[in-house]
C-alpha cells in the first residue's frame, strides 16, 4: 500500500467521484455535508458489526475528502491547525458536557 497525504486522498476522492458523474452538476456545500451526515448515520446503524462499521467510517472520510477536493480545501493543514488549538484547550474545554 502506498502512503498518501490527506490532501492527496482529497484529490483522489474528488477525482473518483467526478469520474463517476457525481459532480456533473454543481452541488452546494449543504448537500455535500448532508452526504457526510448520512454516512455517519449509516455507521451508527452498523456499530455492532465491526466490518461494516469500519466501512461506513471510511465512507465518512471519503465524503469529507470529496468535499474538500471539490472546494480546494487544504484539509491536512486545517487538521494540524485544529489539533494544535485543541492541545492548548483546558480540560474538557471548560467542563463541556459533550
Amino acid at each position: 500500500m502506498i502512503n498518501k497525504s490527506i490532501n492527496q486522498l482529497c484529490e483522489e476522492a474528488f477525482q473518483i467521484a467526478k469520474d463517476k458523474g457525481w459532480h456533473d452538476e454543481t452541488r452546494e456545500t449543504g448537500t455535500l455535508l448532508a452526504l457526510v451526515h448520512s454516512e455517519v448515520s449509516e455507521a451508527l446503524d452498523r456499530k455492532g458489526d465491526q466490518e461494516n462499521f469500519e466501512e461506513e467510517l471510511a465512507d465518512v472520510c471519503i465524503r469529507i475528502f470529496d468535499l474538500c477536493g471539490s472546494k480546494n480545501i487544504d484539509l491536512e493543514d486545517a487538521i494540524h491547525t485544529k489539533m494544535e488549538r485543541n492541545r492548548g484547550r483546558s480540560y474538557k474545554h471548560g467542563n463541556k458536557a459533550y
